[in-house]
Parts: C-alpha cells; sequence; structure tokens
C-alpha cells in the first residue's frame, strides 16, 4: 500500500513540495530532526523514506499530528472506540464557557466539551492523539478559512449556505455538517496513513531553543514562521491547544512574527546547529530577512551554502485568491561538525539493533 498523507488544512503547510524538499537529502543520512514540525508533512515524507524522524512542534495540537502520523506506527481508531467518542450527552464544558458565540454554536460547543471527556477514556496515548488530530480536522472544516482568527458576525455570515452562494457561488455545506460526520469521513484516511517505517521515531513538543542541544541527528530540517507573512501560528490555531487542555492558554515566545527580533533570533537558531552535519532551511522570497540576509548570517557558521528555489502557490482564502511565491531551500554543510558523534550514533544504533 502507497503510504498517503491525509488532509490536514494547516497554513504554511509543505504537503505539496515535502517530496522536493527530501529529494535534496544527502545519501548518507539516516536521521532528521524536524524542529518547527507544523503539519507534518516533511516530517511524514521523510519517514516515507526510511529515516529515523524527530519531530518537534512548540503548538500541542502540531505535537498530536505528528505523535499520531510520525511517532505511531501501528495503532489505529477502530469502530468501538468511534461508539465510546460519540456516545452521551452534550454538556456544558471550556468550550460552552470560553468559545460559545465565538468560534461556534453553543451546542456545537457542548459537543466538543463530551467528545474531549469521551476521548480520554480510550486506552492509547496514540489513540488518543489520532482522535484529536481527527476532531481538529472536524472544526476546521466547520471554520470558514480553516483558522481560529474569525469574529463571530463574519463565522456566521459565512456558514449561511445561501450567502455563500450569492456571493461566492458555493454553498459550502461541509461548514454545517456535524463534528461526526467530518470525524467519520476522514478516519479511514487519518487511520490508512499510520505506517512502520522500522524505526523508532519520536515526537517533541517544547520550545526548540530549549532542546536543540540535546537532539542528535544528521540533518536538521527548519520550517519556522516566514516574518513578514500569515505566521500568528498561535493565534490560528492556539484554541485548538485550550481544547486539548480544557483552559486559557499563553501566547508562546520565540515566535519569529517581530521583524525587529527575526534576524537575532536566526542568528541564535544558526549558532546552536554543531549537532547537525546539514541543515535545511525553508523559507520564500515575500518573507523577512531576504535571501541575502539569511545567506549572509548562515556564512558565519559555514563555506558551503547552496540555495535552490522553486514556484510554490499559497491558497490566501479561497479557490480565486492565490499568491504564487518562489520558495527558497538552504541547503548546508555543517564545517564544524565533528564526525566521531555521527559515528557514535551509528554504532549506538547497531548496538541497539542487535
Amino acid at each position: 500500500m502507497i503510504n498517503k498523507f491525509p488532509k490536514i488544512n494547516f497554513i504554511g503547510n509543505k504537503e505539496k513540495i515535502a517530496q522536493w524538499i527530501t529529494d535534496y537529502f544527502p545519501k548518507d543520512a539516516k536521521s532528521i530532526f524536524d524542529a518547527f514540525s507544523g503539519g507534518s508533512s516533511v516530517s511524514y515524507q521523510s519517514k516515507i523514506k526510511g529515516l529515523k524522524v524527530i519531530s518537534n512542534d512548540i503548538l500541542g495540537i502540531n505535537y498530536l499530528l505528528s505523535k499520531a502520523l510520525i511517532e505511531n506506527n501501528s495503532v489505529q481508531l477502530s469502530n468501538e472506540d468511534v461508539e465510546l467518542i460519540f456516545s452521551g450527552k452534550p454538556k456544558e464544558g471550556f468550550m460552552f464557557k470560553n468559545y460559545s458565540e465565538v468560534f461556534f454554536f453553543p451546542n456545537e460547543c457542548k459537543e466538543l466539551d463530551l467528545y474531549r471527556g469521551n476521548i480520554e477514556k480510550l486506552d492509547s496515548d496514540y489513540k488518543k492523539a489520532l482522535a484529536l488530530i481527527l476532531m481538529r480536522r472536524a472544526m476546521i472544516r466547520k471554520m470558514p478559512y480553516s483558522r481560529f482568527n474569525i469574529n463571530w458576525e463574519k463565522i456566521k455570515q459565512l456558514r449561511d449556505e445561501e450567502y455563500s452562494y450569492e456571493k461566492y457561488k458555493r454553498k459550502r455545506a461541509y461548514h454545517n455538517q456535524t463534528f461526526k460526520s467530518h470525524f467519520l469521513e476522514n478516519m479511514g484516511e487519518y487511520n490508512n496513513a499510520v505506517f512502520d517505517n522500522k524505526k523508532e521515531n519520536l515526537s517533541l513538543n517544547e520550545d526548540v531553543f530549549k532542546i536543540i542541544d540535546s537532539v542528535e541527528a544528521d540533518i536538521i530540517y527548519l520550517d519556522p514562521p516566514y516574518t513578514g507573512t500569515m505566521n500568528n501560528y498561535f493565534g490560528f490555531y492556539g484554541m485548538l491547544d485550550e481544547y486539548i487542555e480544557s483552559k486559557k492558554l499563553q501566547a508562546f515566545e520565540n515566535n519569529f512574527i517581530d521583524k525587529k527580533s527575526s534576524i537575532e533570533l536566526f542568528d541564535k537558531l544558526f549558532s546552536k546547529l554543531n549537532n547537525f552535519k546539514y541543515w535545511y532551511l525553508s523559507y520564500n522570497n515575500s518573507s523577512y530577512p531576504s535571501k541575502e540576509q539569511l545567506i549572509e548570517l548562515l556564512e558565519k557558521y559555514s563555506s558551503n551554502i547552496q540555495l535552490v528555489e522553486k514556484p510554490h502557490v499559497y491558497k490566501i482564502t479561497g479557490k480565486e485568491n492565490k499568491k504564487v511565491n518562489m520558495e527558497f531551500l538552504f541547503i548546508i554543510k555543517n564545517d564544524n561538525y565533528d564526525n566521531t558523534k555521527s559515528n557514535r550514533r551509528e554504532q549506538t544504533i547497531c548496538e541497539t539493533a542487535n
């Protein structure tokens, strides 16, 4: 069976170009650290290629995407699990109290509160992760523009199928399908995306600056938020983390949103990459800093820098509103990499296997 990445709907996701990116990976690489894994498309393609994948993202919902599809090698949801998730009567919990007529109607919030409690009753952390990312998919499908920073009046307007048809010639009936129908519609695709690449893959949920010194891999892939573009990921998806935790959360730091601090953050990041033989950085021509500025920063740490480019269409809102950008892939071979680290790691892997 061909492994296929499921529909995620994540701003900045590299699904369409993940294979293009991973085709540039060196043949001698055995492992990758995907430091800003986002929607997990590059991690997934790396898993297909047989690499040991360590994924990390500071958003809890992105961590669960990776846990369900990258770390998880075999666990799927069953029909009995579905019965458990959707059993019982809707109740007034966190979502009802905080997000009624903010993102969803009150009865929908009560349903979400019921499902969240039931998901905790599942008998496996991987099942819980799968269920939560399927619930994420259902919530995203019901949300106009697929992000949680739209005001309620606009949401109601766009969920009005007659208005939508009159203005856009599309009724967008999927906004008004039930959470359960979306969940069931996507479950087969998500279950089938789970596969075993015979590696012990790992998913993390940390600020990259707090863990980068302790992670070792042949490749580090960097896909940070693109400064100067639509990159307020906590603003777009933080509510999903709050649903998971059933409490209000603060936006995270080191978010690459502010142009004033982005160069400093990049320099800080590049200075901490000596554990990795190969560095891969995704960026584009609409972002800050420019490719010239990034090359200047990278040259402080390596003399072996390659840049490849590819046109890439970003879907911003609707079908009629698309923007073509040039996607950059910076490929860096670390001048200061200690080859003894790689040899020791390979020896450890072999000893573990035996």
